[in-house]
């Protein structure tokens, strides 16, 4: 709701797990928090199940737009769960999925891809979703074995390539990072649209014509996200990780605010105090004469934590999930019993 203030014309919830969601009430509960007002929108589920992705999808239909198909999630946990990009090896699989929702659904079905190494393949992909059912396809243009965006460019050459080859709509995906971007990526690739991750979550107002980005824009976007989240009820980790993309990159410096985002019991006030606390202080540096954090640790040491965080985020996301599963199973073979 927040991007959409800004200028984003749809969204996509988070990857949702379609069996958690399927069997799991406090799963959905967390993992789909939506308003009055915020559509369009499509619910994205990873799966490799027809009828399971089916009964999950039944779940929220009415509050959705679209059901996507998510087969870009490039993570290890996509790996063992044989879901996102992992689940591109197996297009009849893909097909599958695809074909039960659209013929089963009262709302379009999309997906959402990676590239191949090479083109011929990517294109017959994209053309297997579209002949399966899909309505639109998004494209990122990158191999899943690309996962640093920052160090590998997205490749707008084959997402072009795709959006030739397709009839339905075809978005683009990849080094989206600015409203600049958009107008090159459009004209490189003549698709219908644009999607923007990690950029758009580090600064929601990214499609904004009047974006404000001086230092403390963010901080400023941190405080709204704040006001939406105590408005709408939103899980504290969610709140936690949109308020590190936000204050990010000056969190490095101001190491006494990530302590305070990192500490139990956040709520969405909290978060609102250590914006306005970031801002103040990013004004007093810029005032001094500095545009730029000054890290409050060397960059080795700040690159070291930053991947103990990743890692343990990485390793407890795939905690809840196997948690999650196994008690499903458990409740599953309970009913079975009885």
């Amino acid at each position: 709701m927040l991007a959409r203030s800004h200028g984003a014309t749809c969204a996509y919830t988070p990857m949702m797990h379609a069996r958690l969601f399927r069997d799991v009430p406090s799963y959905r509960a967390e993992q789909f928090s939506t308003a009055a007002g915020d559509r369009p929108l499509l619910a994205q589920f990873c799966g490799n199940d027809p009828e399971t992705v089916l009964a999950a999808a039944m779940h929220i239909v009415d509050d959705v737009d679209a059901i996507d198909l998510n087969l870009g999630c490039p993570q290890r946990i996509a790996r063992r769960g044989k879901y996102g990009a992992f689940l591109m090896d197996d297009p009849a699989t893909v097909s599958a999925v695809i074909r039960t929702l659209a013929a089963r659904l009262p709302v379009p079905v999309t997906a959402k891809m990676r590239i191949f190494d090479d083109v011929d393949r990517t294109i017959a992909f994209a053309r297997m979703l579209e002949a399966s059912g899909a309505s639109l396809v998004a494209v990122h243009g990158r191999t899943r074995a690309a996962k640093d965006a920052a160090s590998v460019r997205a490749d707008w050459d084959t997402v072009a390539a795709v959006k030739r080859a397709l009839r339905v709509p075809v978005l683009a995906n990849g080094d989206v990072r600015s409203l600049a971007d958009v107008g090159k990526c459009l004209a490189v690739t003549g698709c219908d649209g644009v999607l923007s991750a990690i950029p758009l979550l580090e600064d929601p107002a990214l499609f904004s014509e009047d974006r404000e980005t001086d230092p403390a824009a963010r901080a400023r976007r941190a405080r709204e996200y704040a006001r939406f989240a105590e408005t709408h009820a939103t899980p504290a980790r969610m709140v936690r990780g949109h308020a590190f993309r936000m204050l990010a990159p000056w969190l490095s410096e101001f190491i006494d605010l990530r302590d305070e985002l990192n500490a139990q019991g956040l709520t969405p006030a909290k978060v609102a105090a250590v914006a306005a606390e970031a801002e103040k202080r990013i004004d007093a540096v810029v005032a001094a004469g500095r545009t730029e954090p000054r890290p409050a640790l060397s960059d080795k040491a700040r690159a070291r934590k930053e991947k103990q965080e990743a890692v343990a985020a990485a390793i407890e996301e795939a905690e809840r999930e196997a948690t999650a599963l196994a008690e499903a199973d458990a409740a599953a073979a309970a009913r079975a019993v009885a």
